[in-house]
């Protein structure tokens, strides 16, 4: 072994070589360390206690679900299953506890279980049917989605309430989310580096087949891998739903690809051999700082996408250049260079803490160029809308953004993506950066309250817009009648159809309480017309695409339809699409929220109606009552935004 001839002096200088030893050969913390101090001195907000603590809460599921994905891929393999597998877990504790009338403690554990049987799965799938791990877990991504769509039937179950502590604070400042994490680190930690399990892990990843060679039982190994994988996915789901004081039958959806993002940025390589839990916690803190600063800066929406993906390719290219850089020292200095002291060793860790801030300089760039700052405005204002991935909403964020313009107003709109805990952390950053008000759109407006509770706590005002929020405090709510405006589709359809015919129903996103409302609301009305008959009711997530192939399908089975409702434009126009030159004419369809291309259609004749919301107008409203509330004047309970059916004979009146 190779000895230090130049030993260091004791004492305070040590201190200093150290951390500057820490951070050279640990790119992903000195990325994180130089990443703190810029959110720092980009925002104000970012360096306080509070707002730090939002983001090791919003970094405990990612890296609960990481930990688990960590064994995975130190073995060399891949879990494409773990957001529906925490989303599984949870709803079977949900449904066990209150449908079923099983004791929690029981529920729970069943819970546990139900993650590491999808694991065990998996891992039989890899190990003993041979199939690669990737094809393998995206199917149980599938099957566990679709049986927690199946148990719950599509709706959020309400979670226990001696479960939901588990979302809650100690002391009332030091979140109990947090503490899971710690703890499912140091299991990771202490699996990994000290039981036999954890060094077949590595055994396995450096090389299968020597590892068998060696006496390893490599497909049993495989069994309990996976199995980990799934147990630490089921705890993650239950403290998610704990946040969200329910369970969600699609929570936790691209989360998978996060969990892989935070192993890879904290060092480990795919392929296999290399990995630990302390550089998997860094990168969800990596993942979680960059999505807490670029709120609280303001960026755009869209922009943070951009952002968080090129964090993620630039982590694995600083991966692969940093074992090129590895290998090329240790071939041409030789292994008893390699050590700690050794110009080698030296030139690597500076390539690695150089590459780190490279990233990170790349991210600082990125949110100067594209902050979209404020107007100036003495108020304050954060949106959060459900998703932007939808005209209606974007729609609705351009009257608010005209509305906030024209008034002075400083409004930062956020994108939920449809994740419920997503916009819980929104909102989270609201509160923790005190804005004077707050509007939100919920994915969920009973997975919404707990977030609007802690603003209700900080005095923050909170107007709903378009769905209402439960088991919280608003100022206001904002909406059109979603209820209503499913039974004037539902009349006029049976009226187009002269009272008979068969129709078939497209649903939004299961769960939504836009897609339960409109729903609700379509089939009160068409229970006046026992003439139509709906033949067939299929969920296509609000999404065009979506609408156009479950459209395509439906007909197969059903071709002598005469209706079609859907529970949005966007559904409506893909089923248009598939109807082809039966739409208008044969079959006519009624869609929902008055879009733009929505009209459009309804012009040509292709669209029978659609049942209008004006969001524009929706957005600008809630920006004044949310100024309002800001200033402690007095604004009505309910704000009702006119819904009206929009035929070929009135578009013009919206267009």
């Amino acid at each position: 072994m190779a000895t230090d001839t130049h030993p260091r002096k004791a004492g305070a200088g040590a201190a200093g070589p150290g951390l500057r030893r820490l951070l050279l050969d640990n790119g992903a913390l000195t990325a994180l360390v130089v990443l703190l101090l810029a959110m720092s001195l980009l925002s104000g907000d970012f360096l306080t206690t509070q707002n730090l603590l939002n983001v090791g809460v919003q970094a405990a599921v990612t890296a609960i679900l990481a930990f688990g994905v960590t064994f995975v891929i130190v073995s060399a393999g891949i879990d494409l299953s773990v957001g529906s597998v925490a989303a599984l877990s949870a709803t079977v504790l949900a449904w066990s506890a209150t449908s079923a009338g099983i004791p929690v403690v029981l529920a729970v554990l069943l819970a546990v279980a139900t993650g590491i049987a999808c694991g065990f799965v998996n891992g039989a799938l890899v190990a003993y049917g041979k199939l690669p791990s990737f094809i393998a877990t995206l199917a149980m991504l599938s099957i566990a989605r679709g049986l927690s769509l199946v148990i719950s039937q599509g709706s959020p179950i309400a979670f226990p309430d001696s479960v939901s502590t588990l979302g809650d604070t100690l002391g009332g400042w030091l979140p109990v989310p947090v503490l899971v994490m710690i703890a499912m680190g140091l299991i990771t930690a202490l699996v990994l580096a000290r039981t036999y399990l954890g060094r077949s892990m590595y055994a396995i990843g450096g090389n299968e087949e020597a590892a068998r060679l060696s006496g390893l039982r490599v497909k049993k190994q495989k069994l309990a891998i996976y199995a980990l994988s799934g147990l630490f996915a089921a705890v993650a789901g239950i403290v998610l739903a704990s946040r969200l004081t329910s369970a969600q039958p699609q929570a936790a959806q691209g989360y998978e690809l996060d969990a892989i993002a935070a192993v890879v940025i904290g060092g480990a390589s795919l392929a296999g051999g290399v990995g630990k839990a302390s550089g998997t916690l860094i990168g969800a803190l990596i993942l979680a700082v960059l999505r807490n600063g670029l709120n609280l800066m303001s960026v755009s929406a869209f922009w943070q996408q951009v952002v968080i993906g090129v964090v993620i390719a630039l982590a694995v290219l600083l991966d692969t250049l940093r074992r090129k850089a590895g290998s090329g020292a240790a071939s041409s200095a030789g292994s008893s260079a390699a050590g700690p002291g050794s110009p080698g060793s030296g030139r690597r860790g500076a390539m690695k803490a150089g590459l780190a801030l490279v990233c990170v300089a790349a991210v600082i760039a990125a949110v100067t160029f594209f902050n979209s700052g404020s107007s100036g405005g003495s108020t304050r204002i954060g949106m959060s809308l459900s998703t932007l991935n939808n005209p209606f909403f974007v729609q609705m964020k351009a009257g608010a953004q005209a509305e906030a313009k024209a008034a002075g107003i400083d409004l930062t709109v956020t994108d939920a993506q449809n994740d419920a805990s997503q916009q819980a952390n929104q909102l989270q950053n609201f509160t923790s950066s005190g804005v004077d008000s707050v509007i939100v759109n919920p994915v969920d407006s009973d997975a919404v309250g707990p977030a609007v509770r802690s603003a209700n706590d900080a005095g923050i005002p909170v107007v709903a817009a378009d769905r209402g929020v439960n088991k919280a405090d608003t100022a206001t709510l904002v909406a059109s009648d979603n209820v209503a405006g499913g039974k004037l589709a539902a009349k006029a359809l049976a009226d187009k159809l002269g009272g008979k015919g068969s129709i078939v129903v497209l649903q939004g996103t299961a769960g939504t309480s836009a897609s339960r409302e409109r729903g609700a609301g379509f089939a009160a009305g068409i229970k006046a017309y026992p003439g139509v008959k709906v033949v067939a009711t299929q969920p296509a997530d609000f999404d065009r695409t979506k609408g156009l192939d479950v459209m395509t399908n439906l007909l197969q089975g059903h071709p002598g339809i005469t209706g079609v409702f859907a529970e949005n434009d966007e559904m409506a126009l893909g089923a248009v699409k598939a109807l082809g030159g039966k739409a208008g004419k044969s079959v006519s369809v009624v869609g929902f929220d008055g879009t733009p291309d929505g009209l459009k259609a309804v012009g040509a004749g292709t669209l029978y109606a659609s049942v209008a919301q004006q969001p524009k107008e929706l957005g600008k409203i809630a920006v004044r009552n949310a100024v309002r509330a800001a200033e402690d004047k007095k604004v009505a309970g309910t704000v009702k935004v006119p819904v009206k059916v929009v035929t070929r004979q009135n578009v013009a009146d919206f267009s």
